[in-house]
């Protein structure tokens, strides 16, 4: 039996594409081993999205190299599909595949085992008009299951370079998403995360065109997990309906990821993001408003060309005074191919790290105040399979995406079971509580 090993870098589409992979290829009779084991075929799921993940990428596969010469390399994902040539210099990378020819390699194994496949296959991604469906019902390490219910994107953010890599927008139509679901729930899977890389347009490219509301309206009353997640949002995708749905569901988790990317008007233009600052308070506000214990997180681009000192205090200052809840800060990375990288006005990258410096300690600072509003609150906890090293507590991820630890229940066991857990301390990694009467799962 040829064992396989799978890194995977970025996203949680690349995540469940490689869930995708490992189901696939056991079926096929591989046995799945540990990266660092040095196994018979090695395959690294790149990213591309910043010059961080394109160097993490390439490390990944240095790593591969140093773990088994030998091995059988395959490097596909996002960072291959749009710059394979940055790895033909890798004496010992067999072959680089695409997007499209990514969950193929199963298939694909006995040709490459034999040479009979060319060493860079990679498709026109810009081409694919269709979703390419991938059935998974294990999830290796998860309590929570992902599914991919869009792939690819129709912005032109003038810094990304995803649609590039990924290709148009398309969506898995909404009757194969409720099978996928009521299938995930029989398997045990109590929360699952709808994810995509731009799930705000999903549905617009079905006929008849369908939409993201539309869809978890129907989430809503079929046979589905009690928990539904979604992983990011754009600004302009939240309609009035949206909302409201949000608002009063009872499945879908209050917590929202909100690609904001600036606060200042003018780089927002730059940034061709189609909307301004007042629009970004506007929406956050009616959020909080209508969900109170809603967690918001934002993703933030800093060192953008032409911010200054000024553009980014209107960001802090803007994102100061709003109830976010956690941050993630992006410096910005100068993508070839992205009208960005063409722009003047390029920051030194001195005063962009400075500036992330500042922004990440905001966000630790709204963090700390988020987790400090359920102090002696209840949370609806759902537990991992995996206890804390160390304590030997049971933790989990409360609905609105609090980590949580469990001072009782050790000789119990919990795993995969949605608790209810009275907070009674807090700190900047998460909270800490007990297990009350009333619900279990």
């Amino acid at each position: 039996m040829k064992t396989v090993s799978i890194a995977t870098l970025g996203c949680k589409v690349n995540q469940f594409e490689s869930e995708a992979l490992m189901a696939d290829l056991e079926e096929k009779g591989y046995r799945l081993i540990p990266f660092e084991s040095g196994a018979d075929i090695t395959i690294i799921n790149t990213c591309t999205v910043t010059h961080r993940a394109d160097f993490d990428s390439r490390q990944m596969v240095r790593k591969a190299l140093r773990n088994n010469m030998d091995s059988l390399i395959i490097v596909t994902g996002c960072y291959s599909q749009v710059a394979p040539e940055d790895f033909a210099h890798m004496e010992g990378v067999k072959y680089l595949l695409g997007n499209k020819e990514k969950l193929q390699i199963p298939s694909l194994l006995p040709l490459m085992e034999k040479g009979g496949l060319p060493r860079v296959h990679v498709s026109d991604i810009q081409e694919e008009k269709t979703f390419a469906e991938t059935p998974v019902c294990t999830f290796h390490r998860h309590t929570r299951a992902f599914l991919k219910i869009q792939d690819g994107c129709n912005g032109r953010c003038s810094y990304c370079i995803v649609p590039h890599a990924r290709g148009p927008s398309r969506s898995l139509p909404p009757e194969r998403i409720i099978e996928r679901l009521s299938v995930l729930k029989g398997r045990g899977f109590k929360e699952v995360v709808l994810t995509g890389i731009h799930i705000g347009s999903y549905g617009w490219d079905l006929q008849p065109s369908f939409s993201l509301e539309r869809l978890l309206q129907r989430i809503e009353i079929e046979d589905t997990p009690h928990r539904i997640r979604l992983s990011s949002i754009e600004p302009l995708d939240f309609s009035p309906g949206l909302i409201s749905l949000l608002s009063q569901s009872i499945k879908v988790c209050p917590h929202l990821h909100i690609p904001i990317q600036s606060g200042d008007d003018e780089i927002l233009r730059r940034m061709n993001r189609g909307y301004d600052r007042f629009l970004l308070k506007d929406l956050i506000e009616k959020l909080h408003r209508s969900i109170p214990e809603v967690s918001i997180g934002a993703d933030v681009i800093i060192g953008f060309p032409g911010e200054t000192k000024e553009r980014f205090q209107n960001t802090y200052q803007l994102i100061d005074s709003l109830p976010i809840s956690y941050l993630h800060v992006f410096p910005f990375s100068r993508r070839k191919g992205t009208v960005a990288a063409q722009l003047d006005q390029q920051i030194d990258a001195k005063e962009i790290r400075q500036w992330a410096d500042r922004m990440r300690e905001l966000g630790r600072q709204k963090r700390r105040s988020f987790y400090g509003r359920f102090l002696h609150q209840a949370l609806n906890v759902l537990v991992e399979d995996r206890r804390e090293k160390g304590s030997g507590r049971w933790k989990g991820l409360s609905r609105n995406y609090i980590p949580v630890h469990l001072l009782d229940g050790n000789d119990l066991d919990l795993a995969n079971q949605e608790q209810r857990v009275v907070v009674t301390e807090w700190n900047d990694k998460g909270v800490i509580g007990r297990v009350a009467e009333g619900l279990h799962g």
